[in-house]
């Protein structure tokens, strides 16, 4: 279709998809777990797929410009379909699988989407859910029509309003005018044409639409791919919510420099999918490392004596190899031996929980403790942290595995400019920061100045090496009523990483101290109940020993802090706070003024 070119000249990302599908046609794209086993998919055969579903959806009468949502759990289908969307000359619009009707009924309306893409019951109940009852907008009710709602897997059955992937493909294939057409539409499509609109999760008030651009696509995955964060032909592991920025990235990322990305089936078999697949890179959230290095504390303590004794020597070797090694330095001899011994004893099994093949990970969305970082890089495991937000296509800096410093974000990308303004605020700008936000003009003046610096909204400053620190973001500062401003992911952070805490949440604005809401690990949870012999039946978070441990905890983490930062009392919550309880986004940041509203009266407690 489209010849061959190099970094830096793609004007779109379906015309790089299609050079680097014709350049490794043989080779394996992706793999993915299919009638019980795992199975490889070639270059050859996806290029196929993105080819005839382009060409379907010409033939139903798609045009340049429109809006196509797609409304799914991760899959390579779901990739297969974004690229096929804008080959198409559409443009993509994500939801998030796990978003109430009333959440992608506002998208798809606010979009103007023509089409949805769904890939099941639940999510096509859902759409129908929306267009029966329309949109709530501040004025009323608002009317919500498509054209099709397109089913992602297999047939579709049912209404006439509705077409299956595989009629969808047949039509393709059986359109040579439609083929056609869809070359000249891959032909014509330039850097700032609109690649897609990404509507933000919202911790709070409705998302907004980022508009971005291929070019904004492009030019984040040309500057990054130099870092080799991902190699040609390493396994990168994939289970990441597609709608969220920093997923799509990496999937593009992966089709640049020619990966072979292993699609998790779902996010509780993470550990099993790991574990089959053995992948070299995993990009993942803060989330899904605070929980791993909980399991790894919880299987520590459900040992022996012996073998809680050998943990902890392997561990303390670890640190003192990571600190030498966080320095530039050289490690010593001495810790070199005993490092060799504790790999043997004790890193190689924590490694084989990934896979046993790791060579780094990512850690982006959100900020990661930097214990976290030092606990995981004792054992060799090495995870990088980005930063950056969903209107800079997502990055701004990274860490690299040759450049790195725990408790920073790592340096600017290259082709991205960033300076700190009067107050701490973080400015940006580069050919990866998207234009605005969608049909909202007042918003966007107020997020990009006229120079053209975004204004990220976050607190931070570069260190004398270049590395960038985030201390907190702008509107989440605390102010105690004693004027005082506290940032409260940083005690949070702290908070996480103790044994048996698993999320917190920092109270204190215009409030005389701070306190907290303390949820318990699943894991250690789970072990201290087999220790104790306490059933199911009985709640941890009114337990005294529970609240001694608990107790503990957070004492050690005040004295980490300033007096006034410091934790004057906490709660503990009866479960872990969870997506289907609607108070973590889809990328799982807590959406803090729905857990404050929830547990008030924990919070009045801790003030009464």
């Amino acid at each position: 279709m489209e010849p061959a070119a190099e970094s830096g000249t793609f004007q779109s990302l379906p015309a790089m998809f299609f050079a680097r599908a014709a350049r490794w046609a043989d080779r394996p794209r992706y793999r993915v777990h299919r009638d019980d086993a795992w199975t490889e998919v070639d270059w050859r055969t996806m290029e196929q797929s993105v080819r005839e579903i382009a060409a379907g959806l010409v033939s139903l009468g798609i045009e340049r410009g429109d809006r196509i949502a797609i409304f799914a759990a991760t899959s390579p289908e779901w990739v297969e379909i974004d690229l096929a969307i804008q080959a198409a000359g559409g443009v993509t619009i994500p939801i998030y699988h796990s978003n109430l009707a009333s959440e992608a009924g506002f998208i798809l309306l606010d979009s103007e989407s023509r089409m949805v893409w769904v890939d099941g019951d639940k999510t096509v109940t859902k759409v129908r859910e929306a267009l029966a009852s329309g949109v709530e907008l501040e004025g009323g009710v608002a009317p919500l029509r498509l054209d099709r709602i397109l089913v992602l897997h297999g047939e579709a059955v049912g209404a006439e309003d509705t077409l299956g992937v595989a009629e969808l493909r047949r039509r393709g294939r059986d359109d040579r005018a439609a083929q056609e057409e869809v070359q000249r539409r891959v032909a014509a499509l330039r850097r700032d044409h609109l690649a897609t609109i990404v509507y933000t999760s919202g911790t709070t008030g409705a998302p907004k639409g980022v508009v971005q651009t291929q070019g904004n696509h492009l030019a984040m995955i040309e500057n990054t791919a130099a870092l080799g964060v991902v190699r040609e032909g390493e396994v990168d592991f994939f289970f990441l919510p597609l709608a969220h920025s920093f997923a799509r990235m990496i999937a593009y990322y992966g089709l640049y420099v020619g990966s072979v990305t292993a699609f998790a089936r779902s996010i509780d078999t993470l550990s099993q999918d790991i574990a089959a697949t053995k992948p070299n890179v995993i990009p993942a959230v803060p989330r899904i490392y605070e929980k791993i290095h909980a399991r790894i504390h919880a299987t520590r303590d459900a040992g022996s004596a012996l073998t809680q004794k050998i943990f902890d020597w392997a561990l303390e070797v670890g640190k003192q190899r990571s600190t030498y090694q966080q320095a530039g330095e050289s490690v010593p001899l001495w810790i070199q031996v005993q490092n060799v011994v504790a790999r043997k004893l004790v890193f190689e099994r924590v490694q084989h929980l990934l896979g046993g093949n790791v060579r780094v990970m990512i850690s982006g969305a959100s900020p990661i403790a930097r214990e976290i970082l030092e606990f995981f890089h004792a054992f060799e495991l090495l995870i990088l942290e980005g930063y950056g937000l969903t209107e800079t296509t997502p990055a701004l800096t990274i860490n690299r595995a040759d450049d790195y410093k725990f408790g920073t974000v790592g340096k600017p990308i290259p082709g991205c400019q960033i300076t700190i303004a009067p107050d701490g605020e973080i400015f940006a700008r580069g050919p990866n920061v998207a234009l605005g936000y969608y049909k909202r003009p007042h918003e966007t003046a107020e997020a990009w100045d006229d120079n053209g610096w975004f204004h990220t909204g976050d607190i931070g400053e570069f260190d004398s090496e270049g590395f960038l620190r985030i201390t907190d973001r702008k509107k989440d500062l605390i102010k105690t009523s004693g004027g005082k401003y506290v940032a409260p992911q940083k005690i949070e952070n702290l908070l996480k990483t103790q044994p048996h805490i698993s999320q917190a949440i920092v109270i204190g604005n215009n409030r005389k101290y701070c306190t907290a809401l303390i949820s318990l690990d699943e894991d250690s949870a789970r072990s201290f109940r087999e220790r104790h012999g306490i059933g199911p039946g009985e709640r941890l978070d009114r337990n005294p020993e529970v609240l001694q441990l608990v107790e503990a905890e957070v004492a050690d983490v005040n004295r980490k802090l300033a007096s006034f930062e410091t934790i004057k009392f906490f709660r503990v919550l009866p479960a872990e706070l969870s997506e289907a309880a609607g108070e973590l986004t889809p990328s799982l940041k807590i959406k803090r003024k729905v857990v404050e509203a929830r547990y008030g009266d924990l919070i009045e407690e801790m003030y009464g």
